[in-house]
């Protein structure tokens, strides 16, 4: 799932759809997110010093970094002694589920990879008011629940496509849901780091052998579709799947056509 969402974000009817073609499907909450494991002694960046030392050109030491994210997905497998799967990956975790594919060709059978990038820093970058909304501290649900679910409706309408209607008591009873599981809004900066600091990645990302999808929308307003067709580009053989009206969500609109493709891209390594 990408940075500060829950695998709840993964919605049953999504993941049930999936199921229905046969698939076993295991959802997770990252690092610092939902129930995994908070790494509360690890301090929060500082993301004004995070952007001077990018613009220099340095890369500073962060708490942890998108191989660290990687290897827990690896070790999640390990558990439940899963030698190969199909790996699917959203926002932030798209570029999980690429570094998974392009360091551990041996553990990944099919890679799916929506609404992310390569890290090609010529790229086209967020909207600057997207980008606010992100980073601007979020009330807190638990004294302040009507300016939590304020904030959390604007900015999930902002990144919402044209393709589909909002649907706000849905989104609402979503971040709720969240709210409810875990807030972490420390752990939240830590994984933004981890993925700002993570580089330009298409010299890896063209190593990758698995057949590979990469779903974008063309109203991308947070990782604008030109990133997408740069993962396609860089990723050999890589199905780009553009949807027309589709923003940086997963709409229950889109959410077959997505799991159609899913299926036939995973069928393509059998």
């Amino acid at each position: 799932m990408g940075g500060r969402l829950q695998m709840i974000r993964w919605s049953t009817p999504f993941t049930a759809a999936l199921a229905a073609r046969g698939y076993r499907v295991i959802r997770f909450d990252n690092r610092d997110c939902g129930l995994s494991t908070h790494l509360d002694a690890l301090p929060a960046p500082d993301f004004g010093a995070l952007a001077a030392a990018l613009v220099a050109g340095e890369r500073p030491a962060m708490p942890y970094s998108l191989t660290d994210m990687v290897n827990d997905a690896l070790a999640l497998l390990d558990a439940l002694d899963i030698d190969r799967a199909h790996v699917v990956g959203r926002s932030m975790g798209g570029m999980i589920a690429q570094a998974m594919a392009s360091e551990a060709p041996d553990r990944v059978l099919s890679l799916t990879s929506i609404m992310s990038g390569t890290g090609n820093p010529a790229l086209p970058q967020a909207d600057p008011e997207v980008m606010a909304l992100m980073t601007r501290p979020r009330p807190d649900p638990a004294a302040d629940p009507d300016g939590f679910l304020a904030h959390s409706l604007a900015f999930a309408r902002r990144i919402a496509g044209s393709g589909s209607a909002f649907d706000p008591e849905a989104e609402g009873r979503l971040a709720l849901q969240e709210a409810r599981r875990a807030r972490d809004p420390a752990g939240t900066a830590r994984q933004l780091a981890a993925m700002a600091t993570a580089g330009d990645r298409r010299d890896r990302l063209a190593t990758i052998a698995a057949p590979t999808l990469v779903v974008h929308g063309t109203e991308d307003p947070l990782i604008p579709p030109d990133h997408g067709r740069d993962t396609a580009d860089a990723i050999p053989g890589a199905e780009l799947m553009l949807i027309d009206g589709m923003g940086h969500d997963l709409s229950a609109t889109v959410q077959p056509r997505i799991v159609d493709a899913i299926d036939r891209t995973a069928r393509r390594a059998s």
